[in-house]
């Protein structure tokens, strides 16, 4: 069976879109997406994102699976993403939204807000960050106390950690050279670290100024990419909590750079673009199996 996708990536983190409004469940299968993100003998990208019909009063439903075929409760820069793409679908069906744009989306990490910009800037209220250690999840610390530069021996060796959930768990190493990270080495041993029982994702930050930040992230399920949104949002969250930032920053990426502000309304909004890259049809061999 051949399916319609859009490929989009925001920052270099690229995913290809399927149009799944006429059913409640993703098109294809978690192994079916492994097949298609592969960049050799697939379409190649971080992930595959489904534009699912509207859950309760929001106006569509995201569900991703990552490129190891694992399910995240949702992604930052894949967001936007899927605001573009669905932009265009609504243009397709005669409904061009008015820029600014609003869009409520359903996902496993609660309703998210992406703002179409003029411009191609997406800007998306995260919504709040979660500091608890019950709510990363991680054993490091008791259940009701935050993680905040705390020890943890990954790899026979110490690291000062900060751990935020942005609706995804996130694990924060400031360091001094951010280029000297040997990421490909400690970012499996993070990810499967026995004090995240649901893995983790971890982002090593240099702070080069209180309002300039870099960062390289090895991402739960999908390895280095070269950007992560929620991941920015948890970096600066827990660079003020250390106080090594201002509460607006712009965060340098791999891929290009985010801006993030952590209102004193405690919600994180992040803005960036989001860019299509190319549209086509895939051929699934047992798309639509349960």
């Amino acid at each position: 069976m051949t399916i319609p996708f859009s490929k989009y990536h925001g920052l270099g983190n690229d995913f290809v879109l399927v149009d799944n409004r006429d059913s409640a469940e993703p098109k294809i299968s978690p192994e079916e997406a492994v097949a298609v993100c592969d960049r050799n003998f697939g379409i190649g990208a971080d992930g595959v994102i489904f534009v699912l019909p509207a859950t309760g009063k929001t106006d569509y439903t995201m569900r991703i699976y990552n490129s190891d075929g694992s399910e995240p409760e949702m992604c930052g820069n894949g967001i936007r993403c899927m605001a573009k793409f669905v932009a265009g679908l609504e243009t397709q069906d005669g409904k061009q939204p008015e820029l600014p744009h609003t869009y409520q989306i359903h996902t496993l990490a609660g309703v998210i807000r992406p703002e179409l910009k003029e411009g191609g800037l997406v800007t998306v209220d995260m919504g709040e960050p979660g500091l608890l250690a019950k709510e990363i999840p991680t054993t490091l610390v008791a259940d009701d106390e935050k993680v905040v530069n705390e020890t943890l021996t990954v790899g026979q060796k110490d690291y000062q950690v900060s751990c935020v959930s942005m609706g995804n768990p996130h694990c924060i190493v400031f360091v001094d050279d951010v280029e000297a990270v040997p990421l490909a080495e400690v970012g499996p041993l993070f990810e499967h670290h026995e004090v995240f029982p649901a893995r983790i994702n971890t982002e090593f930050v240099e702070v080069v100024r209180p309002d300039y930040l870099k960062m390289k992230v090895w991402e739960r399920g999908a390895g280095p990419t070269l950007a992560c949104g929620t991941g920015t949002c948890a970096l600066v969250v827990a660079a003020v909590l250390n106080e090594k930032c201002n509460r607006q920053v712009e965060v340098e990426l791999p891929g290009g750079n985010l801006k993030i502000e952590w209102a004193e309304n405690n919600r994180v909004y992040m803005t960036g673009p989001a860019t299509l890259v190319f549209a086509g049809d895939v051929f699934v061999a047992s798309a639509g199996r349960n």
